[in-house]
């Protein structure tokens, strides 16, 4: 099993950054990676259980569940169904809290996940890098401007 775990600051209060990030299908909002983005079946997003279907910037098409969503403790966890990563069970957890020096909140985005052998290194910066810290830069540029 491949834990990957990022952590940053974002200048901005937990409930604000929340109410970026919370809707299961708005990734294309806010990460620059994603291009678009459905729910499948009309479902709700933030209903647990929803899938959603949405396409990477380079093409890769992915498939999620909703497995958790927490607006007391702002965090929602979902599991990778279909994707060209090659990742089994794979399951993912964002988070904030508050920091309450200040108008801040601290993130945190974790996956577990198995791969062939000899692709853990790849895929644990592509994970690590390019989605979680890619996403955490652009809500930091986000609010930012603010």
């Amino acid at each position: 099993m491949i834990r990957v775990y990022v952590s940053s600051v974002i200048d901005a209060s937990a409930d604000t950054v929340w109410s970026r990030i919370r809707d299961f299908n708005g990734l294309p909002l806010w990460h620059p990676a994603i291009a678009d983005s459905r729910i499948e079946n009309n479902e709700p997003a933030d209903r647990v259980g929803c899938i959603r279907h949405f396409h990477t910037r380079d093409g890769g098409a992915i498939r999620e569940r909703l497995l958790a969503l927490s607006d007391y403790d702002y965090s929602c966890t979902y599991e990778i169904l279909d994707s060209p990563m090659g990742v089994d069970n794979y399951v993912a957890t964002l988070k904030l809290m508050p920091v309450t020096d200040g108008n801040r909140c601290f993130a945190e985005w974790s996956a577990e996940f198995d791969c062939a052998e000899g692709s853990e290194r790849a895929l644990t910066a592509t994970i690590g890098d390019g989605v979680f810290q890619g996403g955490f830069e652009a809500l930091k540029r986000h609010f930012a401007r603010r």
